[in-house]
């Protein structure tokens, strides 16, 4: 007895509950008009009103999450980057299957009904109320479209993607408001058209096109009567019914779409069943995106551009307001990128070092006058997951734009001090008598703190004694000269000078250091600041910030503001033409010989560090100039001895291991180039 009068509370409390709940809907509907006259039937009817009548208006949707291009300077691809796999495309531009099939298998009386459907409301509480549970939704795609837009919003958050998608009546509320708010500004196609472009259909497909190729190969405009249907169905439940994981659930959800097409009497009875009939017939396209798939080591600049957006101020003023540009996309990114340069490039560096060398290397070219760059490259592959000696690491920048802790300079940074010594009136004809090793010339920092003369500065050969002039001592690489030269510029005027040509800090952040040894190149800096730095010689004085990006095209079709070289005079022309006339003569009769070009005008320092851990070649045309390291990567060791390339090398100098990467590198780059010529400097 007790059991039949529970039994009969819980009938009567289910009838109940279901009053309600219609009453809340009702209420709704109506109140959110103005017809509130549902709320006697009880609290939750009119605090849901209330709700909806508290909301905000606007409803605001936020910009589709695109595939970004990146583009070389000659419009070819160098990779394809998304934050998620979507094109947006117009409704022209998707099957009218595809709609059709959507609609009727979705919410078959959208075009009849609004935002809300009362009659299916009250169908599905019906059918749920008898069934005992949630047998039947009843959001209308204009719902559906709402949800997903929030969704969307809510990124790779799962915190925040739980909350989009939380079945509450507060939830629903919302999602009922917005949903008349979209109603009254767009028509029905466009919301339509929304939809297809912003719902997920499993595999990382975004958005109907990716979808059509995803599966099928083909683009939404081309889906055949089985193929929309297949994709219509995915939008329930994208993995319950990926037909790469569950092709018999996928298949009896593609032929309940059919049956319905045929229902309504979109398709014939004959049309559905010869869909029927056919395989599901994928043809699944592996996501191609991202830097790795970047071919000509072109991966590690393609990397570079996409820390640039990150970083730069011209992308957005915060790293958040920059974060949101790249990962919605929709970017056209024409960079300068010059696919001759980098293919010559990329064949040197891995002609020269091996993958799996203890030691790597890498290379800018850079294009005096402007900035740009033009090609971009390392031994090491690019890739994520360490296989085949890939790193992601770029050794050709600093740490901030996802790269390494750079490498000692070595005697490339020699010419800095020459330009910093002309700049402040000391002729080239400036001579010192010197001995092998000599004590540290007093000098004082930026501060006026004295730097004490302490330890000694010695010459890489003991037969590098006597007298010499800045000519001379550039060609043979003299240290005791430079750290003589470098005391009489002044530390302060050298570091003035290494400022101006675009060096600032070192690779991994850490604050230049402005003490005596800077003439042999203690400090640690890139391939890409050394390649901007020779750049400005070659252009006469003008340094140029290395550029990477020469326009973006946003989704909009607008363009958008890029980072600019801010081209400035750092130098008198006399004294870029001076050092170009010394860096000349480095190649023709000096440390650099194995490095110069014979058919056109070139220009370049080698540079050896401390047990030749590191080796640099950095030189230039009037056209083009590039910077060369090889260094052990990891902890760093001396390079004699090493196996480098398949063979072993006895002793490692800038100009005998990295100047023929650069000599190689840069022929292949300047192949059919006209060559030009430096300007005549005569020097004592």
């Amino acid at each position: 007895m007790a059991e039949k009068r529970e039994a009969m509370e819980m009938r009567k409390l289910g009838h109940g509950t279901r009053l309600i709940g219609v009453s809340v809907i009702a209420g709704i509907v109506a109140a959110g008009i103005a017809l509130p006259a549902v709320a006697a039937a009880g609290l939750g009817a009119q605090s849901a009103a209330d709700d909806f009548q508290n909301l905000p208006d606007d409803f605001k949707t936020p910009p589709l999450s695109q595939a970004s291009t990146i583009l070389d300077a000659q419009g070819g691809t160098i990779a394809t980057v998304y934050d998620r796999d979507r094109t947006v495309v117009p409704a022209d531009q998707m099957s009218p299957l595809v709609k059709t099939a959507l609609v009727d298998i979705e919410d078959n009386r959208f075009y009849e009904h609004g935002a809300i459907d009362l009659k299916g409301v009250l169908r599905a509480l019906d059918k749920n109320a008898t069934s005992g549970g949630t047998a039947q939704g009843a959001s209308t795609l204009t719902q559906q479209y709402v949800k997903n837009v929030f969704v969307d919003e809510a990124g790779d958050d799962p915190q925040k993607v739980a909350e989009a998608q939380r079945q509450t009546i507060g939830r629903k509320i919302q999602e009922l408001k917005y949903a008349i708010k979209v109603e009254e500004t767009l028509s029905k196609d466009q919301i339509l058209t929304n939809y297809l472009n912003i719902t997920f259909f499993g595999e990382k497909a975004y958005g109907i096109e990716s979808a059509a190729r995803r599966y099928f190969g083909v683009h939404a405009k081309d889906l055949t009567l089985p193929q929309a249907a297949l994709l219509a169905g995915l939008v329930q439940s994208p993995t319950g019914y990926d037909p790469t994981v569950n092709p018999t659930a996928a298949k009896d959800r593609r032929d309940t779409v059919l049956r319905k097409m045929a229902e309504y009497g979109h398709i014939t009875k004959e049309q559905a069943q010869q869909a029927i009939a056919t395989p599901l017939g994928l043809n699944v396209q592996a996501p191609q995106q991202g830097c790795i798939l970047a071919k000509q080591g072109e991966g590690f600049f393609c990397d570079y551009v996409r820390q640039t957006v990150l970083t730069d101020p011209a992308f957005g003023k915060s790293a958040a307001e920059r974060q949101a540009v790249w990962k919605r996309g929709g970017l056209q990114i024409h960079t300068t990128l010059d696919p001759k340069a980098q293919a010559s490039l990329y064949a040197s560096v891995t002609a020269h070092v091996n993958a799996g060398d203890q030691a790597a290397t890498a290379m800018s070219i850079v294009e005096p006058g402007t900035g740009k760059i033009l090609a971009m490259g390392q031994s090491r592959p690019y890739g994520v997951d360490g296989k085949q000696h890939q790193t992601q690491i770029n050794y050709n920048v600093g740490k901030a734009m996802g790269g390494g802790l750079g490498f000692p300079t070595g005697s490339t940074f020699k010419p800095i001090v020459a330009a910093a010594a002309l700049e402040n009136g000391i002729s080239p004809s400036q001579s010192y008598t010197t001995d092998y090793s000599i004590p540290w010339p007093a000098m004082t920092d930026c501060s006026g703190g004295r730097f004490p003369s302490a330890g000694q500065v010695h010459n890489d050969s003991q037969s590098l004694t006597g007298q010499f002039d800045m000519k001379t001592a550039m060609a043979q690489s003299v240290n005791t000269y430079f750290a003589k030269l470098e005391g009489d510029a002044g530390l302060c005027n050298v570091a003035r000078m290494t400022n101006e040509l675009g060096i600032t800090q070192q690779a991994g952040g850490e604050k230049l250091q402005v003490v005596p040894s800077m003439t042999l190149g203690s400090n640690d800096l890139t391939p890409l600041e050394m390649a901007g730095v020779y750049a400005a010689f070659a252009a006469h004085g003008t340094y140029c910030a290395p550029t990477a990006i020469a326009s973006v095209t946003g989704p909009d079709g607008k363009q958008l503001a890029v980072p600019q070289a801010n081209c400035s005079a750092v130098m008198s022309t006399t004294t870029a033409d001076t050092v170009t006339a010394m860096l000349k003569g480095v190649v023709e009769d000096g440390t650099g010989q194995t490095a110069g070009l014979s058919s056109r005008d070139s220009a370049g320092k080698t540079g050896t560090t401390d047990a030749s851990r590191q080796v640099w070649f950095v030189g230039y045309t009037p056209e083009m100039a590039g910077a060369t390291v090889v260094s052990d990567t990891d902890n760093p060791k001396p390079l004699d001895g090493q196996r480098i390339g398949g063979t072993v090398v006895g002793q490692a100098f800038g100009g005998t291991l990295a100047g023929p990467i650069w000599r190689d590198a840069m022929n292949g780059a300047l192949a059919d180039t006209p060559a030009g010529t430096f300007t005549p400097v005569q020097l004592p």
